[in-house]
Formats: C-alpha cells, structure tokens, sequence
C-alpha cells in the first residue's frame, strides 16, 4: 500500500512542546518508526504549519490511504474538510492524545464526518493504528 502521514500545525515541535500531552520523540523519530513498522509498504511523510499547503498535499496526494494530524486546523478548518471532501483517497484523522480529556474546544472536530475514521489517544501508535486498518 501506498500511504500518505500528513501533519499539521505545530507537528513539527514535537518532541519539544508539551511532552507530557505529545511525548519526547520528534515528529521525525516518529515518520522513521512508521516507516520502519510498515517496511513492505511506501511511506510518504508531509507537515506543515499552513492550512493551504495542507489543502494541496490532500488534492495532489499519490496514496492509497491519507492519515492526517491537522492539529489545531481539526477544530476549525473548513478549508481542509473541504478538500477531505474533494478527494477520492481514504482519510483517518489520527491524534496523539486524548482530545475529549483536554480542553472543551478541542472534543469537536469539523473533519470527522468526512473521514474514514479517527484514532486518538495512542500517541504516536495513533498513525499506525490508523493505517493498520487499511489492512484489515
């Protein structure tokens, strides 16, 4: 299978933001263990910290199946629903944490209803989950 990681706002500190809630790896240590766990498959890794970037990533993306940390953006992103929407790529959106035991704007996300599923709260096992259930 061919696979798209895409991260958003603010992936690229992790590992040095709030490790407590996002742990001590960055988000390169993380993509190298994916890649690693799905060895006999492609990987391809984008972040970025712009909402239109990540439009363009999801309409030009080459993949089997899109996994996608939009970050803060799942809160509000019309824009990148939009474009979930516009695709005919299957989406998960993945979370390293436990949205629903944070903070009160962070429990509704606009992307959900246009992805194949969400799995949050694994930390970085979050991605791989993900994108073992493309394989089921």
């Amino acid at each position: 299978m061919k696979f798209l990681f895409i991260n958003g706002v603010n992936l690229n500190m992790t590992g040095r933001r709030e490790k407590g809630v996002y742990g001590s790896q960055s988000l390169d240590d993380i993509n190298a263990e994916i890649a690693a766990h799905f060895k006999d498959d492609e990987c391809q890794f984008f972040q970025s910290n712009i909402e239109g970037e990540i439009c363009t990533a999801l309409h030009n993306a080459d993949a089997d199946a899109i996994i996608l940390n939009a970050g803060a953006f799942t809160h509000y992103s019309y824009a990148i629903r939009d474009a979930i929407a516009a695709i005919d790529i299957p989406v998960v959106e993945v979370h390293l944490s436990n949205v629903h035991a944070r903070e009160e704007f962070r429990h509704k996300s606009v992307l959900s209803e246009v992805c194949k599923g969400v799995v949050l709260g694994f930390g970085k096992n979050s991605y791989i989950l993900a994108a073992e259930s493309f394989k089921l």
